[in-house]
């Protein structure tokens, strides 16, 4: 029998679940609608979509080596508990315990964190020792590989990039601190910051891009006006690139890595987002006299980061 890993990618309205070889390739997948408001229906979905996908893997003569989960809150890996999920109702959730009828070793890790284990083992920064990634969604989630180990913290609750403080008693945040890096540089931040311009540009061509109507923008607006040359645009542009660039400045000098992955739906901007990044480091005196500069890359694995990330836990 082959061995393989279970990857779980648990969203606020569906559970993934996958099956994954030793060399990352997903061999097989499902998924299934969950309400992510009712803890026990979340509980039993997921059992039962679990208990389908161990079935299959034994049908399939594959030996499932044990579980990973990857959840966007703040789980205790030590336990096995989801204490705080976003979009999902509850506190201390005991998932690891509820499915111990499963027989298999369960390991819970947050979603950026799996997702840049994916990448530093399978994806984008494949052969790189030290790498971090920045998932750039409705807030920005940070996964942190050092000397090859995934970096986790005490109780699993450390790499929280994206609540270090870029300004001190800047934009309220989520969290209850005030000036987090994800009130700046996240997706729902640039959204902010492309009304604001809006506002402040009349004659934008943003206006037109969205026409007419501010409730239109989205996370293209600002690219796309500033690439066909929107004096406002390409503003807004450079400021939101300061933002995420004194964020990885800051990153760049605790943890000197090989690579900085960029995910979320604004690293769809590609080159363009990764060019402006680069350039925006070296002017800060980045990498310092002597010290290695780090490439700033695009995630590469996608929808399938989570899968193949959490499967990965168990590789460690």
């Amino acid at each position: 029998m082959g061995k393989v890993y279970i990857g779980v990618d648990v969203g606020g309205m569906s559970i993934k679940a996958g099956v994954v070889n030793i060399n990352g390739e997903i061999l097989f997948k499902k998924s299934c609608v969950t309400d992510g408001q009712n803890v026990d229906q979340f509980l039993k979905d997921t059992k039962t979509l679990l208990e389908e996908v161990v079935n299959e893997a034994k049908e399939k003569d594959l030996d499932p080596q044990g579980i990973g989960f990857g959840i966007p809150g703040m789980v205790d890996n030590n336990l096995g508990i989801i204490n705080k999920m976003a979009n999902i109702g509850g506190r201390d959730v005991p998932l690891k315990y509820y499915l111990k009828d499963l027989n298999l070793p369960i390991y819970l890790s947050n979603d950026a964190n799996v997702a840049a284990l994916a990448e530093q083992k399978f994806g984008v920064a494949k052969g790189m020792k030290h790498v971090i990634l920045l998932t750039l969604g409705t807030g920005v989630g940070g996964g942190v590989i050092v000397n090859n180990q995934l970096y986790e913290g005490n109780q699993g609750k450390g790499a929280e990039l994206g609540h270090t403080c870029l300004i001190l008693n800047g934009r309220q945040c989520g969290c209850g601190r005030k000036g987090c890096l994800e009130t700046y540089a996240s997706a729902s931040a640039l959204l902010r910051l492309t009304r604001e311009y809006m506002e402040k540009y009349k004659d934008s061509m943003m206006w037109e891009y969205c026409n007419n109507d501010i409730n239109n923008v989205s996370g293209l607006t600002s690219f796309e006006c500033a690439k066909k040359g929107d004096e406002a645009a390409n503003k807004l542009i450079d400021e939101y690139i300061m933002y995420l660039g004194e964020g990885l400045l800051d990153f760049a000098n605790i943890f000197r890595p090989e690579a900085f992955v960029i995910g979320g739906g604004i690293s769809n901007q590609g080159e363009y987002l990764t060019n402006k990044l680069e350039e925006y480091l070296r002017k800060q005196n980045y990498g310092y006299e002597g010290a290695p500069e780090s490439k700033v890359l695009i995630a590469k694995l996608k929808n399938d980061a989570g899968i193949i990330g959490a499967a990965s836990l168990l590789m460690e």
